[in-house]
């Protein structure tokens, strides 16, 4: 499918878009499309570490108390809807586009790539797409929302689903290069971090090609081995 920009029906039904959580999903399904899948990631705009998307179908309009866009939701939060989100998920999926990636084919498309593999590994097999604000190569049809991750249930629950998994992730980053604190800033661009960049350069997981890092680039980063994902 080609990739073009979000289209906002919000911005055409802004009072049942914004008080209802399923009205997209509601759309759907009048449409004959019954297993809905709601799309996210977590981890665009880092300096370091990958970035992290999923893929969530809810059954229905069976809705989560408290589930809104992860960023909203304090840390605790998250991780206690995120075991509740497996379990009330018809499938639920996880792609991962790691630094290399990003640095070969920039942010946005490698975005794009762990959104694709997100779908991929739902099963059963969505035939209906909600993604936030972007598009992807998928023959099946689909809509972005802007601020899909607020307007949208299923979209919300892929949000925490994204964002608990890097969080993660970035844990286990933390404990292989504990002088860049990636525990605590999530390899975003914080004073601290920047701080550290400046004074040690970048390490593995670091994105190259992104300003805030490039400019460190001349010596090499420390730390050990870089892990890898599957592109």
């Amino acid at each position: 499918m080609a990739k073009g920009p979000a289209t906002s029906e919000a911005e055409l039904f802004p009072e049942e878009s914004r008080c209802d959580p399923f009205f997209f999903e509601r759309r759907a399904y009048h449409e004959g499309f019954c297993r809905v899948a709601g799309i996210d990631e977590a981890g665009r705009g880092p300096l370091a570490g990958p970035v992290v998307a999923a893929a969530v179908i809810l059954p229905g309009e069976s809705g989560i108390p408290r589930l809104t866009d992860s960023k909203k939701l304090t840390p605790a939060l998250r991780e206690e809807l995120f075991p509740l989100i497996q379990e009330k998920a018809l499938a639920w999926g996880i792609g991962i586009s790691d630094a290399d990636l990003i640095d070969r084919i920039n942010i946005l498309e490698a975005t794009r790539r762990a959104m694709e593999a997100a779908v991929a590994a739902l099963q059963p097999s969505p035939d209906y797409l909600l993604i936030d604000a972007l598009s992807i190569d998928d023959p099946r049809p689909q809509k972005g929302i802007i601020k899909g991750d607020l307007l949208s249930h299923s979209i919300a629950a892929a949000s925490v689903i994204a964002k608990v998994t890097r969080d993660r992730l970035m844990a286990e980053f933390h404990q292989r290069y504990p002088e860049y604190n990636f525990q605590r800033h999530k390899g975003y661009g914080t004073r601290e971090h920047r701080r550290i960049l400046q004074e040690r350069g970048p390490c593995p997981i670091h994105r190259r090609t992104f300003r805030g890092v490039r400019e460190y680039c001349s010596g090499t980063g420390k730390g050990g081995s870089r892990l890898s994902f599957p592109e």
